[in-house]
């Protein structure tokens, strides 16, 4: 994948090929290892490590802001914090991460429900009309509702779905956004804050430039 890095840059800004067109000639891009690799050869940042530990690094200072929040999107803040544990565990960490990812989505006004889905049972045809129906969006699928742990987590770009039977969200959320940025797709309009956060804020990536809701966001983080 190395060898062929510039071939592919070329397709994808040059023609901005459909995703399922890409995957048919490039499926082996579609994989955890080959995504954090593809990152780091156009921006020289790991991808899945930079994430998690930057997200980590923030998360005590993004609590807070949450604590601090008012109003109706307060409320929806202290409702998702309320499944935030003390435990050390890993499924503990991981669901910690989660809260706050969505958190942050609520904290700048906007829908996390939107991007990601919870599917419970054996609804083939609702799973099905909700893939062909994503143009981004992660998805996690469960036999029952009780399960602490989803059966499968993956990834929708375009109606199709691009990679699954990932170990955690916290890890789809890291590699959707190495995806977006590999194919140089749009982030989608309904998350376009919580994308740039990500990118300027999170990762650090051409962060010169911020919408003033990232900007205040991140000034508030500094103090």
């Amino acid at each position: 994948m190395d060898k062929t890095f510039s071939y592919r840059r070329y397709e994808v800004v040059r023609d901005a090929p459909l995703v399922q067109d890409f995957k048919e000639r490039w499926p082996g891009l579609f994989d955890v290892y080959e995504i954090n690799a593809e990152f780091k050869r156009l921006t020289t940042i790991p991808l899945q490590s930079r994430f998690l530990s930057q997200l980590d690094i923030l998360s005590n200072k993004l609590l807070a802001l949450f604590k601090k929040r008012g109003g109706q999107i307060g409320k929806k803040l202290q409702e998702l914090m309320k499944s935030m544990t003390d435990e050390f565990s890993d499924e503990a960490v991981d669901a910690g991460r989660e809260c706050i990812l969505k958190a942050l989505c609520v904290y700048l006004n906007e829908d996390p429900d939107i991007l990601i889905k919870e599917h419970v049972g054996n609804n083939e045809a609702d799973f099905e009309d909700y893939t062909e129906n994503t143009t981004v969006g992660i998805f996690t699928a469960k036999q029952h509702a009780a399960q602490s742990k989803p059966d499968d987590i993956g990834i929708i770009l375009e109606g199709q779905i691009v990679i699954q039977e990932l170990d955690n969200v916290p890890l789809a959320y890291a590699l959707l956004f190495g995806l977006l940025y590999a194919l140089n797709m749009d982030y989608p309009p309904q998350q376009r804050y919580f994308f740039e956060v990500v990118q300027k804020v999170i990762m650090e990536l051409d962060g010169g430039t911020l919408s003033r809701k990232a900007q205040v966001l991140k000034n508030r983080l500094l103090e």
